[in-house]
């Protein structure tokens, strides 16, 4: 429950503190003087988004706290899954700076709004006139009729194997989108894999052939000019061979005169020798020189290949075409494999499937059996505020799978007698929208953990014994829950275990909202106003009077 709330800068909020009872309360004041603005505060904590128009002063940020009780609640877990340090007394705090940047906090540690969300739905039930309306949606019947049924762990049952159930249907999905995919292309992926293969890729070294086909075609030149090489080197009557013979020989005859000499005698010896391994290297290679037109023909053919495959394929090596060579090949594999996968995906999807609708089918009977005694109750409570003649049928229908299950509420509705039920959103009116949503906060109230259920004028259109019918029902709310009611009634003013009271104060150079908790006779006076107008008279007074006596016995 909420311990205290402060709210600083907030639209026409300056600064505002109270700390409920921790029972009913109840907030009054004139229209306009910003009760429902605290709720658009409240809702920072349950992390709405805000900009800096709701700062008040532009040059200071807005800060929203709210102080939570919740060490009867067992919210531990949520704080686990959350990664936040759980404490007894939990503080909520949101700022918003004027360059419009939010930051949340709990326990001081800094968190995110989806985070703050998941929190705030643990700690408080905020219902607006907006949700009034929201009962007509389908969605929001069958979240009432599950909190009634009281069966959460059916619903997280079913929960859990729709997600696997979502899953395996996503994965053949996949798997089928692949194949589909693959079929239209396998064909031309086949093609240039054998186009590839057929290259014979492997231990193929491209430039040894460009060199080996350069050779080649120049085979005559290359023989041409190896012979007359040989002839200079070794043949002619004045070869180098032969005249380095002499210089030998020349040089040998004086070597032994110096070690210079001598060194120069062996180079000459080396040179001679080197000199004739070259003819001889020459001589091979003249003889294995060939002119080989067919050789050459065929060696342009695999070169010319080898280039309109890179080109084709945007590459410059032949290792980047064998890189792609064996990717077509796996890729192909893949397809061939794709049959069974999908046969084991399917296998997958009808077993997910099959649990889920079992379980599906158990969360639907557990709410065909809630559905009938959930609108008997939901009856029974419209008649006693006001609705006499009204009448409640909620179908469960068969639906679709989903995330909530195997079933679409309809939740029917008729305030006079003799009248078919229908779709509340057709036929409710505003005032029966309220109490019927009153009535469903009221029975689902004890079967959830929810500390603090706050009303935003749940009394719109009722009045008199009605209200009084309704706050009897808000006290016995209040015993197990902190309940707070924004109203305009005097009955619900006087049924409260504390009575706040919000107005405009225009003392300074602008109006500011404020609030105070009213004592006893500032109540008297309070109730009466609402009673009988700004000046009440003596008659409204003793109504006042009568009204807080008249309430249930409150807790001050």
């Amino acid at each position: 429950m909420i311990k205290s709330l402060q709210i600083k800068n907030y639209a026409l909020i300056q600064e505002l503190e109270m700390s409920p009872s921790p029972q009913l309360n109840i907030i009054t004041g004139e229209t306009g003087a910003g009760k429902s603005i605290m709720l658009g505060a409240v809702g920072l904590l349950l992390g709405k988004r805000a900009d800096t128009k709701v700062l008040l002063d532009e040059n200071q940020k807005c800060i929203v706290e709210g102080i939570f009780d919740i060490s009867s609640y067992a919210l531990q877990k949520i704080f686990q899954e959350e990664d936040l340090d759980y404490e007894a007394e939990c503080v909520i705090r949101r700022e918003i700076s004027p360059s419009g940047k939010s930051r949340a906090f709990v326990n001081d540690t800094p968190t995110n709004l989806s985070t703050l969300k998941a929190i705030g739905e643990k700690l408080m039930d905020v219902h607006s006139q907006h949700e009034s309306l929201q009962l007509g949606n389908n969605t929001y019947q069958l979240n009432a009729l599950d909190a009634f049924a009281a069966h959460p762990e059916l619903i997280y049952a079913y929960k859990e194997s729709y997600q696997a159930f979502s899953i395996a249907k996503k994965q053949l999905d996949k798997l089928e989108s692949l194949a589909a995919q693959s079929a239209e292309d396998a064909d031309y992926k086949q093609f240039l894999l054998n186009e590839l293969q057929e290259a014979d890729l492997d231990d193929l070294n491209q430039e040894e052939l460009e060199n080996e086909l350069e050779v080649l075609e120049n085979a005559e030149d290359i023989k041409l000019k190896l012979s007359q090489t040989i002839h200079l080197i070794d043949e002619s009557e004045v070869a180098v061979l032969q005249q380095l013979t002499e210089a030998k020989s020349q040089i040998n005859s004086i070597a032994s005169f110096s070690k210079e000499l001598e060194e120069l005698s062996n180079r000459l010896e080396s040179t001679s020798i080197e000199l004739a391994d070259v003819a001889n290297e020459m001589q091979r290679l003249q003889e294995k020189v060939e002119h080989d037109p067919e050789k050459i023909q065929k060696l342009k053919d695999r070169l010319d290949l080898l280039f309109r495959l890179q080109k084709k394929h945007n590459v410059l090596t032949v290792a980047e075409l064998v890189a792609i060579r064996d990717e077509l090949d796996e890729s192909l594999s893949k397809v061939a494999n794709l049959d069974n996968e999908i046969t084991q995906a399917k296998k997958e999807l009808a077993s997910t499937e099959k649990e889920m609708r079992d379980k599906g089918s158990k969360l639907s009977e557990s709410r065909k059996l809630s559905a009938l005694n959930f609108a008997d109750e939901i009856e029974k409570i419209i008649h006693q505020i006001g609705i006499e003649n009204g009448t409640v049928e909620i179908k469960v229908n068969a639906s679709e799978p989903s995330t909530n299950g195997l079933d679409l509420i309809e939740m029917l509705f008729s305030a006079n007698k003799g009248i078919k039920p229908q779709e509340l959103k057709e036929v409710a009116s505003g005032g029966e929208f309220s109490r019927l949503i009153f009535a469903v906060k009221y029975l689902i109230a004890d079967k959830t953990a929810m500390p603090t259920i706050i009303f935003d004028e749940i009394d719109t259109g009722v009045s008199g014994e009605v209200a009084l019918q309704m706050i009897r029902m808000m006290k016995h709310m209040a015993k197990n829950h902190q309940v707070i009611s924004i109203s305009h009634l005097p009955q619900f003013a006087a049924g409260g275990d504390a009575h706040y009271f919000v107005y405009k104060d225009h003392t300074s150079h602008r109006s500011v909202s404020r609030i105070k908790r009213l004592a006893d006779e500032d109540r008297i006076t309070a109730i009466a106003k609402m009673i009988g107008g700004e000046n009440p008279g003596s008659s409204a007074v003793e109504s006042a009077k009568e009204l807080l006596q008249m309430s249930p016995e409150r807790s001050n």
